[in-house]
């Protein structure tokens, strides 16, 4: 098998276009809330239209994708996001709008769950860490930059540019991905049995998800998660559930989902204080804030790729342990800042964050998808990408609270230290494999400990 870095690439490019998109949107509310004269609390489903369909659709899909081609779901899913970028960019109301962007989310979940097949299938087992830090260090700097993206666009160009600047990069994608890509069978047509399971899934995390964001606002709002047990469980007992707790177990997987959501907890609320406590708290300029911010995504961008070659030569699980380390450490040096924050003094500290989230991304992902049994990646992508995606989710709605119960002064250090902790209990999640509860293939095993 030759290595196709093509497809690696392709799968790097996606990943960075579709988190772009989950924060792209926030700086353009209240644009959009003026252009198509419509209420704030409208214009936000602009961004909650996108990110619900992403969290609620992506174990379904995973389900759906195992033992389906991934050429054409690929093909497909990209040109759905592109079309719907462009549907959203011409939206003449609200409701065409936040349909669009429903559509662009429900592609986007199905990128989600393929990037890691494609980039995993596209290299041999020896390449893997370096082929997985592409797509694990490219999708979250584009979480990071998407405001920044986003604010320079709505200065110079308009909100509606927002959504068409992504359009080059899918066709692109698309481009190579139909040259590139071998024949690798058909899509399945989704039964009555799987839109049950999309319906239970999606309505549980759907719900999920709206507790945690709109809780950190009103928490009433957190009474909505109650709503999300019962088709969740429903689900997980039922035939569309059991795989996919069935194969966790089976490669002692939990762990390490874990520790990729407290990592995801941990950069999310980092994120999210800095820059609120820098701007509101300190008084410090926007792009003063911005560049400090960046000096986070400026390191894992470093050593992204360093993480992929060690992880190849050293392990995954001794590198991303290594990452883990690294970033908690910068997450503590944060706590003893106390007030009076210089930007210098912050970015050193981020970079350092940003330097370990870089050596971890990827050899995490590579442990994860080189545990999945071959007909079940898609299965384990999804889960991933849900663990990560909550994660995200959770980091700034416990910051929020945070700050809420302790007032403006203390709450970025105890948002900050509700950070650090989450990136220290990853450490010893990946530290400490997993025990499978069944047999495995030989390889899978081997790669579970390395």
């Amino acid at each position: 098998m030759r290595d196709r870095w093509v497809l690696v690439a392709v799968a790097g490019a996606l990943s960075f276009v579709a988190m772009l998109d989950m924060n792209i949107v926030n700086v353009a509310l209240a644009d959009i809330s003026k252009g198509l004269n419509v209420p704030p609390a409208t214009a936000q489903w602009a961004a909650l239209g996108y990110q619900l369909p992403v969290v609620a659709l992506l174990l379904p899909v995973g389900r759906r994708l195992d033992g389906s081609g991934t050429r054409p779901a690929l093909l497909a899913a990209t040109a759905g996001f592109a079309l719907c970028s462009a549907l959203a960019a011409l939206s003449p109301w609200a409701a065409w709008l936040i349909a669009a962007r429903i559509g662009q989310g429900a592609c986007a979940a199905v990128l989600f769950v393929l990037m890691p097949v494609l980039a995993i299938r596209a290299v041999r087992p020896a390449a893997r860490g370096r082929a997985m830090s592409v797509p694990a260090t490219l999708g979250p700097l584009g979480a990071v930059t998407g405001p920044a993206v986003g604010g320079l666009l709505l200065d110079h160009l308009g909100w509606r540019w927002i959504f068409l600047v992504k359009i080059p990069f899918c066709l692109l994608a698309l481009a190579v991905a139909w040259k590139a890509m071998p024949e690798d069978g058909a899509s399945r047509a989704p039964g009555r049995r799987a839109l049950a399971d999309v319906l239970s899934v999606a309505g549980g995390l759907a719900a999920l998800l709206l507790a945690l964001t709109l809780g950190s606002e009103e928490a009433v709002w957190f009474l909505l998660a109650a709503v999300a047990v019962p088709p969740l469980w429903w689900w997980l007992r039922g035939p569309g559930g059991r795989p996919v707790t069935g194969v966790l177990r089976a490669t002692g997987l939990f762990r390490a989902h874990g520790a990729v959501l407290a990592l995801a907890a941990g950069f999310a609320a980092t994120h999210y204080v800095v820059a609120l406590h820098l701007q509101w708290d300190e008084g410090v300029s926007a792009t003063a804030t911005g560049l400090t911010v960046l000096a986070f995504p400026l390191g894992m961008a470093l050593a992204g790729p360093l993480g992929g070659r060690l992880a190849d030569r050293y392990g995954y699980r001794r590198i991303a342990v290594a990452g883990a380390t690294v970033t908690a450490t910068g997450l503590l040096l944060l706590i003893p800042l106390g007030n009076g924050w210089a930007p210098p003094d912050v970015a050193w500290r981020l970079a350092l964050a940003g330097l370990g989230m870089g050596l971890n991304g990827g050899p995490t992902q590579a442990l994860v998808m080189g545990a999945a049994p071959p007909d079940r990646t898609a299965t384990v992508g999804s889960t991933v990408q849900v663990a990560r995606s909550l994660g995200f989710t959770l980091g700034p709605a416990l910051a929020t609270a945070a700050r809420a119960l302790t007032g403006a002064g203390d709450g970025a250090r105890a948002g900050l230290t509700l950070a650090a902790l989450a990136a220290c209990l990853a450490v010893p999640l990946l530290a400490l494999p997993g025990r499978p509860t069944a047999a495995v293939p030989e390889r899978t095993t081997d790669t579970v400990s390395t």
